[in-house]
């Protein structure tokens, strides 16, 4: 403990009084802008309007963008199709979804719901008009209000779209043009000095005229806004300093005063209404008037962020968000804050804050200060009271808490120099706490029965009033830095401490809970018991719940932002509050308690976790930790968040969760990094994307139209059949996949808000991948057709193959058979009858062999029987000789004969033949049937011609032969061809056998030609 001297500096406090107001009604607003980083085409937003499905869509003057609340995408006349202008400065949706376009320089186009572009001509107009103005009617009709692109800009027309013809009249000259649609089913038309009634119902109209009524003078008319409640704003600044007035036709119901904007530097440009009807206005160099349902303002500009003050458009979406064009800065979207910040505490680390029981507030800074704050009024602040000047104290005079007991007294904790108490506007260290275990105090709690307890680095002490006790690890504690303290409705005493677990005290007795426990983690940083008896744990590795004696942890895999947990507190509303390093944490208490209560003891579902951060107000993004108390629950339901910027508060009753299913949309397909399907500006969702073979790589990119925390969306996503489960998607909202098996999958992509409400239908892709074609179906039904004609066919083949040598074998045995009945019946008939002839022969010439003469002449007859037997015996023996089976074999043996039977006649022979025969194969049948009817023919010649000469002429061709055999004889007569009708049919029908031709004929000039034509080749 310090000494005495420190105490006695330390106590010499420098009394002041500032004014800590505390949150006011006052709006709070917080101011995001986006530019050319997210791909705005150009800073000058003149128009826009949140279209049917959900995207916010800005003209600039470089071209018209898509926002999906991240990042835009941008069409103009380089890359769109029928965008013939890139300045655009009105946009105006009907509701049958067609966007109406108008642009500076290029009239008025018309794109439908599937994007396409076409230019609408207005009847009568000479040069492009500038659309300024459009509604629709309680008919469906488009009305538009135009200004010229003359010279003066402003001659006009007014002009009515209806079942596609458009009709125009013209209209008075004027700067400004309104043009709205009240409920009541009549057109106002305003411009600066008029405003004028259409009835588009009306009949008794002149033939080229509108329908109009009676109008009326107005000075100065701004501006003329349909409300959604019925009626319509009238802003106009010619009398009284500008008025705002609420009008049902004629009639003014509301008045909201006089213009709060100075008109000498800033003027009406844009106008709209917020979800419950508020006007906002925006001025062109004074920034935006949010009016509340009182009429009440509140002025965006500078100071909240709005940094360029000139405002060309306005656009509320379906989230409640304002959207503000800009001159030069951009996009910005304004939401209202419902956490406001201790303005005096803005840039400190505020680490412990507790009410004072009368409507006030202490605060205890990462500093020697503790402020008091009340929030009644100024001058009832309470004194500020600090250590010392920042600049001249130590790191280690730090306060970790403040705390107020039952009896209102304040306590002190800090860093290093032990605990204190504020007595007389004068911080002296507290009664007897030169005994504490530690310096370093880093708890204050009090219990039901009033026992205050202090957490040191040391060990826990107890302040009965009237002395302290002090509890170690030699007592039992699992660990002397004790940094959270709670109590139950039992009596026990929960103690948190940095490595050690939680340790439960009753009875004198310490019980210890780690992470074998079932404990996500042994650095326990803050405590609280609910009034259900469940205690609940912040740990460095999740969140803890133990009730009916089991643990439960929660951590980043069941939604948190964060496993690192500082702080806990629970509002009226039955929400558990979490101060994180990474953000504060809103959780209800029920969805936590129902997952715990699963079977199982795996806590693998998800909790909807809704995040704040310095977007919704908050001073940092980071919370403090490692004091208790920290945040607290003031007694008007009000939550304090101390932060390492300042100090926050939120009344959770005025907490509204965002319970809009936010529509997710598939924007794009890639396979292989190359576009297969991009949405145009407007288009059908996607439904189908096919793969061809071959072609890997699938890239689906997808978002979500959460315009209001577009940041904040979550997303999963799963390609059913391929995924088992949902996977979640990275923040670059890009699903991929590598190499995909030829199937049919469907991908699936859902999206949560902020508030954790998923989009239960999501959106879907089918994604077809094709097989090659060998793995089509076709192509194995053909191949299995194919390898099945194969086999049959194979084995039909071999089957026939195999007859086929069979029928071949049976032939040629056959063949054999006959063959060798041939040769044994040209043996008995030529051999046989012949040696039968030698042997009567024989016997007759044994008989006469008395008779000289007769047995001379039986052995003449017995030498020509036997030269002929051997003539026969030689052709027997070369007609079986397969050598002899060739085109040569057979004409040589053939001239050999013919020359020496025709020389035995006595006739001359002739022979012409090539000087080369080829050795061409043939069969032995066909040389057999040649040679016998050639031999036939040459027998006759020399038996019955009475010839003196003999020609034998041989033709080969390549695919036949041809041989003559031709003489002088008498010729053939009739009574010739008749006798020998049997051998010339035989010898015809030889040739037939073997493919061949027979002819006989007379001879050229005497005698018979007989042609045998052979073919080669076949048998």
């Amino acid at each position: 403990m310090p000494n005495r001297s420190w105490i006695t500096a330390f106590a010499q406090l420098w009394l002041g009084c500032c004014c800590l107001a505390a949150p006011t009604a006052t709006p709070r607003f917080s101011v995001a802008r986006f530019g050319a980083k997210e791909g705005l085409p150009q800073k000058s937003v003149l128009t826009m309007t949140q279209t049917r499905d959900g995207y916010l869509w800005v003209g600039t003057l470089a071209g018209l963008a898509r926002f999906d609340g991240r990042r835009f995408t941008s069409f103009d006349p380089n890359n769109t199709s029928g965008l013939k202008s890139g300045r655009i400065s009105k946009l105006f949706e009907d509701h049958q979804g067609n966007l109406w376009i108008g642009t500076e320089n290029e009239g008025i186009l018309l794109m439908d719901k599937e994007g396409k572009i076409s230019p609408v001509v207005l009847p009568s107009t000479s040069s492009p008009p500038r659309l300024i103005a459009a509604c629709e009617d309680a008919g469906g009709s488009v009305w538009l209000h135009t200004a010229g692109t003359g010279a003066d800009g402003l001659a006009g027309f007014l002009a009515r779209y209806r079942q596609g013809r458009i009709e125009s009249w013209p209209w008075s000259p004027s700067a400004g043009r309104s043009l709205i649609s009240e409920d009541s089913g009549l057109i106002w038309v305003g411009t600066d000095w008029e405003q004028r009634a259409l009835n588009p119902m009306a009949t008794n109209v002149a033939p080229g005229a509108p329908p109009a009524q009676e109008g009326f003078f107005v000075n100065g008319l701004d501006c003329l806004l349909a409300s959604a409640k019925g009626g319509y704003w009238r802003l106009a600044s010619g009398t009284n300093n500008g008025r705002i007035l609420k009008c049902r036709g004629t009639t003014v119901e509301r008045d909201l005063g006089p213009y709060p904007w100075d008109q000498s530097r800033a003027r009406v440009f844009a106008a709209c209404e917020d979800l419950e009807g508020n006007l906002i206005v925006g001025t062109l160099g004074d920034g935006v008037y949010w009016f509340d349902a009182a009429g009440k303002p509140a002025h965006i500009s500078r100071d909240q962020g709005l940094l360029y003050p000139r405002v060309l458009s306005l656009c509320v979406d379906r989230e409640g968000c304002l959207w503000v064009g800009t001159h030069q800065d951009g996009l910005n979207r304004v939401r209202r804050q419902y956490f406001d910040a201790l303005k005096e505490s803005e840039g400190s680390t505020v680490q412990s804050v507790c009410e004072d029981g009368q409507q006030g507030i202490w605060v205890g800074y990462f500093a020697p200060r503790v402020d008091h704050a009340r929030g009644d009024a100024v001058e009832q602040c309470s004194n500020v009271f600090q250590f010392a000047p920042p600049s001249e104290i130590e790191y280690s005079k730090l306060v970790r808490c403040v705390f107020v007991d039952r009896t209102r007294q304040l306590w002190v904790g800090t860093y290093h120099h032990g605990l204190f108490q504020l007595r007389e506007d004068v911080f002296l260290p507290a009664p007897g706490s030169t005994n504490l275990l530690n310096p370093h105090i880093l708890a204050i709690h009090e219990d039901r029965q009033g026992m205050l307890w202090v957490g040191t680095e040391g060990g826990l002490a107890r302040w009965d009033g009237e002395n302290w006790r002090t509890y170690s690890t030699l007592n039992g504690l699992s660990g002397n830095a004790v940094q959270a303290i709670a109590d139950d409705a039992q009596g026990n005493l929960w103690l948190g401490t940095d490595g050690g677990g939680i340790n439960r005290f009753r009875d004198g007795r310490f019980t210890s809970y780690a992470k074998t426990n079932g404990l996500p983690s042994d650095t326990i940083a803050s405590l609280w018991a609910d009034a259900d008896g469940v205690l609940w744990a912040g740990t460095s590795g999740g969140l803890a719940r133990f009730g009916r004696g089991k643990w439960t942890s929660f951590t980043t895999r069941d939604g948190l932002i964060t496993s690192n947990i500082g702080y806990l507190v629970e509002d009226a509303q039955g929400y558990l509050w979490l101060g994180s390093n990474a953000g504060l944490m809103r959780i209800r208490k029920q969805a936590l308690n129902d997952l715990a209560a699963q079977p199982t003891n795996s806590t693998s579902g998800s909790i909807t976790v809704r995040a704040y951060d310095e977007a919704d107000g908050l001073p940092s993004g980071e919370c403090s930790s490692g004091s208790q108390p920290a945040a607290c629950r003031s007694s008007d339901g009000r939550i304090w968040f101390p932060t390492i910027q300042g100090l926050a508060s939120v009344d959770p009753a005025l907490l509204r969760p965002n319970t809009n299913q936010i529509p997710v949309v598939i924007e794009s397909v890639l396979v292989a990094g190359a576009p297969v399907i991009t949405n145009r500006p407007r288009a059908s969702p996607l439904q189908e994307v096919v793969l061809q073979p071959g072609k890997q790589g699938l890239e689906i990119r997808f978002t979500s139209l959460n315009l209001a925390g577009a940041d904040r969306a979550r997303f999963k996503y799963r390609l059913i059949g391929h995924d088992a489960e949902w996977s979640p998607a990275n923040d670059s909202r890009v699903a991929y996949y590598g190499k995909l098996l030829p199937h049919e999958y469907t991908f699936q992509v859902s999206a949560c808000n902020e508030d954790g409400v998923w989009n239960q239908t999501g959106c879907s892709l089918a994604v077809t991948v094709l097989p090659p074609f060998w793995s089509t179906a076709w192509f194995q039904t053909l191949s299995g057709l194919c390898l099945f004609g194969l086999v049959a066919g194979s084995i039909y083949y071999v089957s026939t193959q195999k007859l086929h040598r069979e029928l071949a074998l049976m032939r040629q045995h056959e063949a054999l058979e006959a063959e060798r009945a041939r040769i044994a019946r040209d043996l008995h008939d030529q051999l046989g009858a012949n040696l039968t002839q030698v042997t009567l022969l024989g016997e007759m010439a044994e008989t006469d062999k008395d008779l000289p003469t007769e047995v001379e002449g039986h052995a003449r007859q017995i030498t020509q029987t036997a030269r002929e037997t051997t003539r026969a015996l030689d052709e027997i023996v070369w007609t079986v000789n397969p050598a002899n089976d060739t085109l040569d074999g057979l004409v040589n043996y053939l001239c050999k004969y013919a020359q020496e039977y025709v020389a035995l006649a006595g006739l001359r022979y002739r022979l012409e033949v090539p000087d080369q025969l080829p050795g061409t194969p043939i069969p032995p049948e066909l040389r057999h049937n040649v040679f016998l009817v050639a031999k036939e023919a040459i027998n006759n010649v020399v038996k019955h011609a009475q010839a003196s000469s003999v020609w034998l002429r041989l033709q080969i061709e390549p695919e036949r032969f041809t041989l003559e055999i031709q003489d002088d004889g008498r010729g053939l007569s009739a009574e010739a061809e008749r006798k020998g009708r049997n051998g010339l049919r035989n010898m015809r029908q030889r040739m037939e056998e073997v493919g061949g031709a027979f002819t006989i004929g007379p001879g050229p000039t005497t005698g018979t030609t007989v042609r045998l034509s052979v073919p080669l080749g076949k048998g």
